[in-house]
């Protein structure tokens, strides 16, 4: 299964005993939505509602940081998806949460995973059939697993400004990223990581809202200042768009790394250098 796939794609095979749909929708209590309303009312025939708000560890005052990979593995096993199961995850999000959820997904051991292409705007666009209400769960066996490869922490962050090891790019828009605007949480430091670059994440979707791919999306990299073969670990306000240029750098066959504190972690910390500005 390839890392993206089509609506078409996937109307062919939604019935394929080992495939798995998950419907994988964020949202700020800023949006004025619900995204388990909204897939009640609304999804894909199949598909399981991963909430990503419940989904984080809730010891840290952070938002959405990674949960215990055994929290993880029992909630992925309540939602029917274990070892074996193809995923295909999608969202109606304008931050395109299902990266996240992919991100996620890989860091605990599920590696035939996929996103759909234009997400659930594409699906309904095409006039194609959707389900309400819940649907009918059986638990299967995901085994506990965590690799962490991919994972930076503070004090990696930390060390990585003096080094340079690795490049940072930042998924925030451009005036949160040079402290024009101010960050929306409390006691958070405007500005960004000196340093990094950055690459508002909607700037590698296309204007139908499916993913720019090859020469466009490399574009999107490059200009942004990124050398796409050197190693490379993404950032965001609270590590959820930063999955977005995570699977972006995947679709080109790179790995990126993601710090998950993000800046709700790197802009309270007092002991933090910030930088401002554009650049």
């Amino acid at each position: 299964m390839d890392a993206l796939v089509t609506t078409d794609w996937l109307q062919n095979e939604r019935e394929a005993i080992d495939l798995r749909i998950v419907d994988a929708t964020y949202l700020l209590p800023t949006d004025g939505r619900d995204a388990a309303a909204e897939y009640e009312a609304a999804h894909i025939p199949g598909a399981v509602f991963m909430d990503l708000a419940e989904l984080a560890d809730t010891s840290t005052d952070l938002p959405s940081m990674l949960p215990s990979p055994e929290k993880f593995a029992s909630r992925m096993q309540s939602l029917g998806l274990g070892d074996g199961s193809r995923i295909v995850l999608y969202d109606n999000s304008p931050y395109h949460t299902a990266a996240r959820a992919w991100w996620m997904l890989r860091v605990f051991g599920a590696h035939d995973v996929a996103l759909l292409d234009g997400g659930f705007a594409k699906w309904q666009s095409e006039g194609r059939e959707v389900a309400s209400g819940k649907e009918q769960l059986r638990h299967r066996h995901f085994t506990v697993w965590a690799d962490n490869k991919t994972v930076r922490t503070l004090d990696q962050m930390k060390a990585n400004v003096d080094s340079g090891a690795e490049q940072v790019l930042d998924a925030r828009s451009a005036a949160r990223f040079s402290g024009e605007e101010p960050d929306p949480r409390p006691a958070t430091h405007p500005g960004h990581i000196p340093g990094s670059k950055n690459l508002p994440q909607g700037q590698l979707f296309n204007a139908d809202g499916t993913w720019k791919t090859g020469d466009a999306l490399r574009a999107a990299f490059e200009g942004a200042g990124i050398d796409i073969e050197k190693p490379v670990v993404t950032t965001c306000g609270s590590g959820i768009t930063a999955a977005v240029l995570a699977f972006g750098l995947h679709l080109l066959g790179k790995q990126a790394a993601l710090y998950d504190g993000s800046w709700s972690e790197w802009g309270a910390d007092r002991s933090t250098p910030k930088a401002m500005g554009a650049a």
